[in-house]
């Protein structure tokens, strides 16, 4: 609990600052895990010289966000559920002596499995399509593109998960050749890494997103984000995508 007995806290990231308006939200991420340490040092339970634990509950194929192809590198591809963003980022809380310990345990997951291993199917079913993945969501009104990298995994969690998808997608057809379905640029995107994976290999493709210092199981994380392509390969051999 969290004061006198609050147990929800609900924040944004829409700060209004000086100056020239930056409309990409890089910093997003970082402000929401220091809304989590907020939240964590302000609960009961949490006392000077103590520890609790901030769960990032984000699938380890989306926090390694591995470069689709030679164009998705630096600030074109976020990446702050990496695990080398977050071990800086714990980095700095070990510094300034807050007892907050950053927790991944999704971190060698890919959605798929998210899904299936669930412990609660039954509720699961129930929600899982009224959660939100696109990137582009309040663009379409609120509707899913279906299109984007995020509704990619998305999609390709269903089908691996082996559960209908009712989600409304506002392009439901990867596989039509044209600009807006299968010509989209992110559909491509995933199209030539599935290609270059099974041309050049798996670790050419994967170039240096693992190569960072501070990275530990890198096996592990090179085994799920393997799982992680092959389950948007399902997805696009299922729409017809080539």
């Amino acid at each position: 609990m969290i004061g006198g007995g609050l147990r929800h806290f609900q924040l944004n990231d829409n700060a209004a600052v000086p100056g020239t308006e930056d409309t990409s939200q890089r910093a997003r991420s970082i402000i929401f895990l220091a809304f989590g340490v907020l939240v964590a040092t302000a609960l009961k339970p949490y006392r000077p010289g103590g520890c609790l634990p901030l769960y990032v509950c984000e699938n380890g194929f989306i926090a390694i966000n591995p470069p689709l192809t030679g164009s998705r590198i630096g600030s074109l591809s976020t990446r702050t559920a990496h695990p080398y963003f977050l071990s800086r980022f714990q980095d700095v809380l070990d510094a300034a002596n807050l007892g907050v310990s950053i927790h991944t345990p999704y971190g060698y997951t890919t959605k798929g499995e998210m899904l299936k291993t669930c412990a609660d199917q039954d509720l699961l079913r129930t929600l899982a399509a009224n959660s939100t993945s696109c990137g582009r969501f309040q663009r379409y009104n609120y509707r899913h593109c279906g299109r984007c990298v995020p509704c990619q995994v998305r999609r390709a969690a269903f089908l691996a998960w082996g559960e209908d998808d009712p989600t409304d997608y506002v392009y439901e057809h990867l596989g039509r050749d044209d600009p807006d379905h299968a010509g989209f640029d992110d559909v491509r995107s995933v199209g030539m890494a599935l290609a270059a994976s099974k041309g050049a290999g798996f670790d050419d493709w994967l170039g240096g997103a693992l190569s960072w210092q501070g990275i530990e199981e890198r096996d592990a994380l090179k085994d799920m984000l393997r799982r992680g392509l092959a389950e948007l390969g399902a997805l696009h051999v299922k729409y017809g995508v080539k």
